[in-house]
């Protein structure tokens, strides 16, 4: 019982830190040293003259060796801190929740983009998102730039949010790290490249894994936040209405049905939710899709290749700047209904036992 009380504090202490402050660049963080950890071991693993076989060898003695590590090291210095007393230790996991989620620090990033394109700043804009996605960005004109931003708000409420969520509430501190854990690696070395193909492939099959049920989920929770997105919106346009003077020029992409449109959000989610090579990615894409009348993915360009890609939901209208701010508010949205969930769980938990 008092694990699962000391684990409900340091769920919604974490939540709720994450909410008001996000990721103070100036702090220290886990996931930067679980990246120089795999940066390390890849450093000194990896050779370009191994065969593929060696490189697959390689590549899953450096997960086994950075899952061990962080897990023990996360594991100790709870136990320790809980040893010495229990307010310490919740301190700690509650900071430990806190760092594991990104939910601000995501729309921080994301509302650069949208900033950027808002001044007409397009090399700016190219430059931000850049920071928060994995493929080329020079040759992304302004719609491309705000659909690739779009795209990341997308996937990451997922990797970024409700995965660790999810893990958080199975095992507290400690399998949240190694959900981090994973999710860092498969970032890092995980792509189906030249490089990285064999060496990286059990992490890459590892995060898949790691990330099957908390990437549906997402999408329910996303599909579910799309109906309060809309209420919040048709309130927002209401009040417009009665006060036209404030109002300036019509926003009529604001008054367009397909915008936090439930149904379509379920339709294309059962349509698309595949179209991606990843199992997992397109699942809150597709969702993000449908909620917003979008039409998302397609080909892209990767380290200086082309990579086809089939498309996700429909064009029912053009993508613009404003539609990152709207993908930002249903992160939200799904998140905080993620953060009910998970609450409501443990309370149960706790009181049926």
């Amino acid at each position: 019982m008092a694990i699962l009380v000391n684990r409900l504090i340091c769920l919604g202490a974490g939540f709720l830190l994450d909410m008001l402050l996000g990721d103070p660049y100036c702090l220290p963080h886990p996931v930067r040293w679980i990246g120089s950890l795999i940066d390390f071991l890849d450093r000194h693993l990896r050779r370009e003259s191994d065969s593929p076989m060696q490189r697959r060898y390689k590549g899953l003695c450096l997960v086994i060796l950075v899952l061990l590590i962080c897990g023990s090291v996360t594991f100790m210095g709870l136990f320790l801190l809980y040893h010495i007393h229990r307010a310490a230790g919740v301190i700690a996991e509650s900071i430990l929740c806190y760092q594991m989620l990104s939910m601000k620090c995501l729309k921080t990033e994301s509302t650069k983009v949208y900033q950027a394109l808002q001044a007409g700043d397009v090399e700016q804009a190219r430059k931000a998102v850049s920071m928060i996605v994995g493929r080329d960005t020079e040759r992304l004109d302004e719609a491309g730039i705000a659909r690739a931003a779009v795209e990341t708000v997308a996937e990451n409420t997922s990797d970024g949010v409700i995965a660790p969520m999810f893990y958080l509430v199975l095992g507290g501190g400690v399998l949240g790290v190694l959900y981090k854990t994973i999710n860092t690696m498969d970032s890092m070395i995980g792509y189906k490249n030249e490089k990285y193909l064999d060496f990286g492939r059990y992490a890459a099959k590892l995060d898949d894994i790691a990330n099957y049920i908390p990437s549906r989920l997402a999408a329910l929770m996303m599909i579910a936040g799309t109906a309060i997105c809309r209420c919040f919106h048709a309130l927002k346009r209401s009040v417009k209405n009665r006060h036209p003077s404030a109002c300036g020029k019509k926003d009529r992409s604001r008054e367009d049905h397909s915008i936090y449109n439930i149904q379509n959000a379920w339709c294309i989610y059962r349509r698309d939710r595949y179209n991606h090579a990843s199992p997992n990615s397109a699942q809150t894409e597709s969702a993000c899709a449908g909620a917003l009348g979008l039409r998302l993915a397609g080909d892209a360009w990767y380290f200086g290749r082309k990579v086809e890609k089939p498309y996700i939901g429909d064009e029912l209208r053009s993508i613009e700047a404003e539609d990152i701010r709207r993908a930002n508010r249903l992160l939200y949205a799904t998140s905080v209904l993620m953060w009910i969930l998970c609450m409501a769980v443990l309370f149960v938990v706790m009181f049926i036992m």
